[in-house]
C-alpha cells in the first residue's frame, strides 16, 4: 500500500516538471523599455512647481530665482514645452489650504494638459507625507500618467523603485517641519514669558519706531464712543449704524460697520492698556487650523503694557454686559437692591435677566442691613404661657403638602424655569408683573406686585378679558444661584406652598424654602423592600412617596417623617419675625438701596450720557 502512494507521488512530480518545461514553439515579444528621466527623448508638457512658506520681503528673491532658474531649465531641454509655471508665495507646505496654484495645477493634471511637473525638491511640493504621496499616486494612476521630478532628490516619480526613496525623505522632511513647529512655540513661549507681546494693528492706536503701541487720538475717539455707547445701553447693531451714519472709519479705512466687529473691539483688552497673549492656539501643525485657548495653553496678561483709551473698571463692566447680554439684560451695569426697612428688611431683589450676581453676592447684599438673626425659627426658644391662655406646647401646625393642594398657592422651580400655581395670581388681584426677593440666611422667598417700569420685575401672568393664565418664567440667568444659595440638586424640581400677607393696598406672599416637597426623576431613584422604600443614589430621601408618576417620584425630608409640621410656637415666632404686625407699617412697597461691594469704579450713567453726546457733536461738526 506504501509503495503504490509513493508511485502516485512521483508521478505527480513527473507531471508538474513537464509542464515548467521551457517550448521551443514559444516566441516573447519584449516591452517597450522605461526610459529613465534624463534619457528620456520624448515631447513633454512640462509644468513648473515653485513655493516659499514666508511673505518676508527676503523671501521674494528666493520665489525669483526658482522661477528663472526653472524656465530656463525648460529652455535648455529641446522636446520640453513649458505650460505654465505654478507659484505659491508665503503658503506653508504642511497643507493645502490656500495653496490655490497647488491644486490648480493638480486639476490641469487631470484634464490632461500636464505630462510632467518639475519642482526644485519635496519640501517645496509639500511638507505633509500623506499629501505628498496621496497626490504622486494620485497623478501616477491618470492615463496617461504625469510623473514629478524632485530635483534636489533626484527622484521621478515614473521609476517603479522611486516610493520608498520617496516616502522616506517625505518622513524626513515632515518630521523637520514638527521640529519647526516645536522651536517656533517654545521661542515664543519664552518671549511670552519675557513680558514680550505681539501687537497687531488695531483701531485707537498706532505702531512707533520700535514696534510699540501709541494712541491714535483721532481712532481713540471712535474707540470710546463705541465702549460708552455699549455701557448705556445700545446694542452692537444700534452702535454699528451709528458708526456707518457718523462716517466713522474702521482700521482698515472702511466705512461699513458690523455688528462682529464692534464686539471684537468690545473684547479686545488692549484697549485697556493691557495684552493678553495666546487667545488661540493650533492643536496641529499640519493643517494649521487655530481654535479658541480654552486653558489648553498657558497664557500671559501683562497689566499696563501701554496707555490706555478704556479705563480697565470700564473694560471689565463691557465684559460683564457682553456675557449676560444672551438673557436679554439691555441698560447700565445692574446693582444687587437690598431693602433697609419694613416687613422686607434684608430681602433682595433677583434680576431676572443678569447672571452675574453670585450666591455670595445675595448673602452679603442682605446682610449688609440685616445682620444674621440671632434666633431663627428652627432653633430652640423659651415658651411661656400666660394664665388664662392655653397650653399649645407639644401641638403642631400641619403642613399644608399633606393635604389637598388643587387651591393652594404654590411656586415650582426647575433649574431653568419657574411657574407660580394660579391661585397665586388671583389672590394678587390678577396683576401681570410681579418682582421676586430673598433672604438667603431666613430661606424666604418673597414675591411682590410690580410694574413692567421695573427693570427687576418678570412677567407671572398672562391677562386675559374672561380669565387670566399663569405664564412660565425663564430663569436661565438666576435660577442657579438661587439653587446654589438654598442648597438644592440641579437635576430635582421643587414645589412649596406661599403664605399672603394683606393689609390695605400692600400684598405680599412670602415662600418658605426649607419647606418643599422635592420631586426626583424616577432614573436617580432605587427601590428597596417592595414599595415601602425609595432613596436617590446619594441616600438623601427615604418613606413611601404619597405623589408618583411615571417621571418623578414626590419626595420629603427624612425629617418630615417624625413630625406632622412645625412647632406652634416656633410656627407663630417665624411670623413675628417677618415683622408682618397686625399694627405698625409693613413697607413692603419700599424701594431697595443699591448694595455695590464692587471695587469697580465705572463711569456713571449722566457722565456717559453727556460724554456720548459731546463725542457725537464733534464728530459731526469735523465731517466724520
Amino acid at each position: 500500500m506504501d509503495s503504490d502512494k509513493r508511485h502516485n507521488t512521483t508521478q505527480e512530480k513527473n507531471k508538474i516538471r513537464a509542464r515548467y518545461q521551457k517550448k521551443d514553439n514559444l516566441e516573447v515579444i519584449p516591452a517597450t523599455p522605461a526610459e529613465s528621466f534624463h534619457n528620456d527623448k520624448s515631447e513633454k508638457r512640462v509644468a513648473i512647481y515653485v513655493r516659499v512658506s514666508t511673505d518676508d520681503p527676503r523671501q521674494t528673491s528666493s520665489y525669483e530665482l526658482q522661477k528663472n532658474y526653472y524656465m530656463d531649465a525648460v529652455k535648455r531641454h529641446p522636446n520640453w514645452r513649458l505650460v505654465d509655471i505654478y507659484a505659491d508665495e508665503g503658503i506653508s507646505g504642511t497643507s493645502l489650504r490656500r495653496r490655490d496654484a497647488f491644486i490648480k495645477m493638480i486639476s490641469d493634471c487631470k484634464e490632461g494638459k500636464i505630462d510632467l511637473i518639475v519642482t526644485k525638491s519635496v519640501s517645496r511640493f509639500s511638507r505633509n507625507i500623506v499629501d505628498c504621496i496621496g497626490y504622486v499616486r494620485e497623478l501616477k494612476a491618470l492615463r496617461p500618467p504625469v510623473a514629478v521630478f524632485f530635483e534636489t532628490e533626484n527622484i521621478y516619480t515614473l521609476d517603479p523603485d522611486s516610493e520608498m526613496s520617496l516616502s522616506f525623505v517625505s518622513t524626513l522632511v515632515q518630521e523637520e517641519s514638527h521640529n519647526k513647529s516645536k522651536s517656533m512655540n517654545q521661542s515664543v513661549e519664552m518671549r511670552f514669558k519675557g513680558g514680550i507681546f505681539l501687537t497687531p494693528v488695531l483701531l485707537g492706536y498706532d505702531h512707533d519706531d520700535d514696534g510699540n503701541l501709541v494712541v491714535n487720538k483721532n481712532e481713540a475717539e471712535t474707540v470710546r464712543l463705541i465702549f460708552f455707547m455699549y455701557l448705556y445701553g445700545f446694542t452692537c447693531r444700534q452702535i454699528a449704524e451709528d458708526m456707518s451714519l457718523l462716517g466713522r472709519k474702521t482700521k482698515k479705512g472702511n466705512l461699513k460697520w458690523s455688528s462682529g466687529s464692534i464686539l471684537q473691539i468690545l473684547q479686545n483688552e488692549r484697549h485697556c492698556g493691557d495684552v493678553l497673549a495666546r487667545k488661540t492656539w493650533t492643536p496641529n501643525y499640519l493643517d494649521h487650523k487655530s481654535k479658541k485657548n480654552r486653558k489648553d495653553r498657558n497664557q500671559y496678561l501683562g497689566y499696563d503694557h501701554h496707555e490706555s483709551i478704556i479705563s480697565r473698571d470700564d473694560f471689565i463692566a463691557v465684559q460683564r454686559l457682553i456675557s449676560n447680554a444672551k438673557y436679554g439684560h439691555k441698560g447700565f451695569l445692574p446693582e444687587l437692591k437690598v431693602i433697609t426697612e419694613g416687613a422686607l428688611k434684608g430681602f433682595v431683589s433677583i434680576n431676572p435677566r443678569w447672571a452675574g450676581f453670585s450666591a455670595s453676592d445675595y448673602i452679603r447684599a442682605s446682610r449688609s442691613v440685616c445682620a444674621l438673626n440671632a434666633v431663627r425659627p428652627d432653633e430652640c426658644f423659651k415658651v411661656e404661657v400666660q394664665r388664662g391662655d392655653f397650653d399649645l406646647r407639644g401641638y403642631e401646625i400641619a403642613r399644608s403638602q399633606f393635604f389637598d393642594v388643587a387651591k393652594k398657592a404654590s411656586i415650582t422651580f426647575t433649574i431653568n424655569e419657574l411657574k407660580f400655581g394660579i391661585e397665586c395670581i388671583r389672590k394678587m388681584n390678577d396683576i401681570a408683573f410681579v418682582e421676586l426677593l430673598i433672604h438667603p440666611d431666613n430661606h424666604l422667598l418673597a414675591v411682590r406686585p410690580s410694574t413692567d417700569k421695573n427693570r427687576n420685575a418678570v412677567r407671572w401672568a398672562m391677562l386675559k378679558e374672561t380669565a387670566c393664565q399663569t405664564r412660565t418664567i425663564s430663569g436661565t440667568a438666576f435660577l442657579k444661584t438661587i439653587y446654589e444659595v438654598y442648597g438644592w440638586r440641579a437635576e430635582f424640581k421643587y414645589r412649596m406652598r406661599g403664605i399672603q400677607n394683606q393689609k390695605k393696598n400692600e400684598s405680599v406672599y412670602i415662600f418658605d424654602m426649607r419647606e418643599t416637597e422635592i420631586f426626583v426623576p424616577v432614573d436617580l431613584l432605587s427601590l428597596e423592600n417592595g414599595d415601602e422604600a425609595f432613596k436617590d443614589k446619594n441616600q438623601m430621601y427615604f418613606g413611601k412617596p404619597l405623589i408618583s408618576t411615571a417621571k418623578a417620584v414626590c419626595a420629603y425630608p427624612a425629617e418630615w417623617a417624625k413630625t406632622f409640621g412645625s412647632d406652634y410656637y416656633r410656627h407663630t415666632q417665624a411670623q413675628k419675625m417677618l415683622s408682618f404686625s397686625k399694627t405698625g407699617e409693613w413697607k413692603t412697597t419700599s424701594e431697595g438701596k443699591a448694595f455695590n461691594e464692587s471695587p469697580l469704579k465705572v463711569t456713571s450713567e449722566k457722565e456717559i450720557e453727556l460724554y456720548v453726546a459731546q463725542i457725537k457733536e464733534n464728530i459731526k461738526q469735523k465731517g466724520g
